[in-house]
């Protein structure tokens, strides 16, 4: 069915990003808010807002009757969920559809299959994707995983079963740190989930974290190239660039063709992203997991590659068709993202919210800048701190740093402090440079570099 009016269930920049991509497919939008968020950009951009709820998102983004209710009030037929959120609730997805309306994004049993680890792993083994050695299903029982352990071997990592970023993750070195652990992982993956089951995980040592776009119609399946997240703090992702510096082209292609099929093989419809590790000592990739929505880092596919994977997201979504062959799909030049959040790097990220009292945003050939912001804009304190993503694009990777560099130089945030220091000594870093870094990189550098990041930011 062709979509008229969309429901963005999400807030900040991603809500602005979904509103702009409808509004060039002329279709309405509607917003849903908490009160935290009634003065937010995205609900001054919609065509139509809805309040369905206080603050706490438990209570508004997250409640899956409001936003549902807020549909039907306004004669939404079709529901886009961002990122976070409902964004990978299979449930959710079950609801919208069982209400009559269009969900942008893959069906709910696909989301059952590759949002649980467990489940993913077994359909990537099925597609014959290489895959990190660990359990061979889910883990419920301690005695089980004491077992289980031992067999992987040290150090080797718990995860939470369900759900993603970072949560319920601790890697361990021995039996004893195991035991430790386990009921920690277990507690952390339930509150956040609402499920304690448990996976294990062989640790590889400095690895890359690679992963592949790709898009699907539930038949057919393309890939958009790869990115290179690998730069991280606490297992969240600060940097974000297309391609991946670290792979000879022969790898990517192997590896991209290994996510169209994993994608091919469970149906997928949308957009969605295969995550990888990439062994720089062996030369080998193993699947760790899928998102099953668009990514924060997905700009950086768009600007190598000239396709707004959100406006294919909703004609898929729509009933189209893809509209690209794999042929279609060219590579062109470098791209960075950096994530400027609400936080001070100089104290140890603390969060820091605020009003905006100044707004300079970069502008230029190749320059994107990604945001929510407005000048007066008071940032809540209930959600996630990203304020905003600065994307550039060059015609190799060290023109990209040079431009991402300038674009930072000229970015003014006032009000409140954020990561614009990091990335500023990031950008000019020499391992950086040369692409020198593996997924344990950043916290060390952090550690050593303490005293540059107080530095930086006392001269802005």
């Amino acid at each position: 069915m062709a979509i008229r009016k969309l429901l963005v269930a999400n807030r900040g920049e991603i809500a602005v990003r979904i509103i702009r991509a409808a509004r060039e497919l002329g279709i309405r939008t509607v917003a849903v808010h908490s009160l935290a968020d009634a003065d937010s950009l995205a609900v001054r951009m919609a065509d139509e807002a809805v309040n369905i709820g206080p603050p706490a998102a438990s209570k508004s983004y997250l409640n899956i009757a409001a936003v549902l209710a807020a549909a039907r009030d306004t004669g939404a037929d079709a529901i886009h969920p961002g990122y976070g959120f409902l964004a990978e609730n299979a449930e959710f997805a079950d609801a919208v559809e069982a209400a009559g309306l269009v969900w942008v994004g893959p069906r709910g049993d696909t989301i059952r299959v590759m949002g649980d680890k467990v489940a993913a792993r077994i359909a990537a083994e099925a597609a014959g994707v290489p895959v990190v050695p660990g359990s061979a299903g889910r883990i419920d029982d301690p005695e089980q995983a004491r077992a289980v352990a031992l067999a992987i071997g040290f150090p080797l990592m718990i995860k939470a079963a369900a759900g993603g970023g970072g949560r319920g993750i601790r890697i361990v070195h021995d039996i004893a740190e195991f035991e430790r652990m386990v009921p920690q992982a277990s507690a952390e993956a339930r509150a956040a989930f609402a499920d304690g089951g448990l996976y294990l995980e062989k640790v590889i040592g400095q690895a890359r974290h690679v992963e592949v776009q790709i898009l699907g119609d539930g038949e057919r399946a393309i890939h958009l190239f790869e990115r290179e997240c690998s730069l991280q703090r606490r297992r969240q992702k600060v940097w974000e660039e297309a391609p991946s510096p670290a792979l000879p082209p022969g790898m990517r292609e192997t590896l991209c063709r290994s996510a169209v099929a994993l994608a091919e093989s469970v149906g997928y419809r949308g957009a969605g992203t295969l995550e990888y590790l990439f062994d720089d000592a062996t030369g080998h990739f193993y699947f760790i997991e899928m998102n099953t929505r668009i990514q924060v880092e997905h700009p950086v596919t768009e600007m190598i590659t000239g396709v707004d994977l959100v406006r294919e997201m909703i004609r898929i979504a729509g009933g189209e068709k893809l509209r690209f062959a794999q042929a279609d799909i060219a590579m062109k030049g470098h791209a960075i993202e950096v994530r400027i959040c609400a936080e001070d790097p100089s104290r140890n990220f603390q969060p820091g919210p605020g009003t905006i009292s100044g707004l300079v945003v970069p502008g230029g050939a190749g320059v994107r800048f990604d945001t929510m912001l407005y000048q007066g804009y008071t940032v809540p304190p209930f959600y996630d701190s990203l304020l905003g993503k600065l994307i550039v694009w060059d015609e190799d990777r060290p023109a990209a740093l040079r431009r991402m560099a300038r674009a930072l130089d000229e970015l003014q945030v006032g009000g409140l402090p954020t990561t614009k220091p990091l990335h500023q000594l990031l950008v000019r870093d020499s391992a950086v440079a040369q692409a020198a870094f593996h997924t344990r990189w950043l916290e060390p550098w952090l550690e050593g570099n303490a005293h540059l990041l107080g530095a930086r930011e006392a001269s802005e």
